[in-house]
């Protein structure tokens, strides 16, 4: 249930005022959106109608002036490059990439195309960027977690198993800025009294297992999921396996709340699609993405599942229940 009406996430970029997105005559624009979920995924055709939302919100119609192709990468596709090749050769005036693989390969293909990048983390450790304020190349965007959310993830995590004295950030490096968030954890780690053990996975279930199966053998552990395509592609097997090892798991999205994890601490990425939207918009009424500063998020939210604490016989802190967005009962 909710517990608060979600205010806006994001100023600056969502704030453009409307008077300047006069329409562009009957033009017919073309880009392409290239996603790190599969086609099928119920979250996947929520991120398309939130970034849809966004457009038709500042004058952009598909069935009027935008012609929008959409393409499908989940994580390990060894197709990736072929699609993305592919993509950079129908020369689209624009290209939103999901996630750090994508924005990553989209770059290598193209210094020209601008790219609107979202759920990305590390925009200047990935090279993507070399300035928040001033990007200075081809590709800006929604820049998704600062590296200080690991110490609240972390927090989160001893709060309601005090128990706990070992952490696993669990991500695959193929897919996600793995070890930016691995040096946040042992940055914070020490004020919690925490060891923090790297636990990197590949993009197959039998690999998630071996490494969670591991994890459980291991005495007063906990895991975070890190934000990451594979964790999100693969969240049904490791809510499962975190529920056969009875293992307290922080996630950073509430859908992975809603389909059984014990709690989550992030931001909303639909949200986060709809600002990219904004992005999209000014591009291609003329701004240059060298000169957009990247958006980084400002509004977060907290989801509990209450059965799944009682299943795992931990007791959730009021205050975490207080702070709690979205209590799944």
């Amino acid at each position: 249930m909710r517990r608060r009406e979600f205010i806006g996430l994001f100023g600056g970029v969502a704030a453009w005022p409307l008077a300047a997105r006069a329409q562009q005559g009957d033009r017919i624009r073309f880009i392409a959106v290239i996603l790190g979920y599969t086609e099928t995924d119920p979250e996947t055709k929520s991120r398309i109608a939130a970034f849809r939302l966004g457009l038709e919100k500042r004058g952009w119609s598909e069935d009027r002036n935008i012609r929008i192709r959409y393409f499908f990468v989940a994580p390990g596709d060894m197709a990736q490059q072929k699609i993305i090749k592919e993509t950079v050769a129908l020369r689209p005036e624009l290209i939103l990439a999901h996630g750090t693989s994508i924005a990553a390969a989209v770059q290598h293909e193209s210094q020209e195309i601008p790219v609107v990048f979202v759920s990305v983390s590390d925009p200047i450790g990935s090279g993507f960027i070399t300035n928040m304020a001033r990007p200075g190349a081809n590709l800006t965007g929604v820049m998704q977690y600062e590296p200080g959310i690991v110490s609240k993830w972390l927090s989160m995590l001893k709060e309601i198993a005090p128990r706990m004295e070992r952490a696993a950030v669990v991500a695959n490096p193929k897919s996600s800025p793995y070890d930016y968030f691995l040096r946040a954890a042992r940055t914070a780690a020490a004020s919690l009294a925490l060891e923090i053990l790297p636990s990197p996975i590949e993009n197959s279930p039998a690999d998630i297992e071996r490494v969670l199966d591991a994890l459980g053998r291991t005495p007063n552990s906990g895991f975070i999921a890190a934000p990451d395509t594979t964790t999100i592609l693969h969240r049904d097997t490791i809510i499962a396996l975190a529920a056969k090892h009875r293992l307290p798991a922080v996630y950073p999205y509430g859908f992975c709340v809603q389909a059984g994890g014990l709690m989550s601490y992030g931001t909303d990425q639909n949200e986060n699609f709809r600002l990219g939207a904004a992005y999209v918009d000014r591009i291609l009424r003329g701004d240059k993405p060298a000169e957009l500063p990247v958006q980084a998020p400002t509004k977060f939210e907290t989801s509990v599942n209450l059965k799944t604490a009682k299943a795992l016989g931990l007791t959730v802190p009021p205050g975490l229940l207080v702070a709690a967005d979205e209590v799944v009962e």
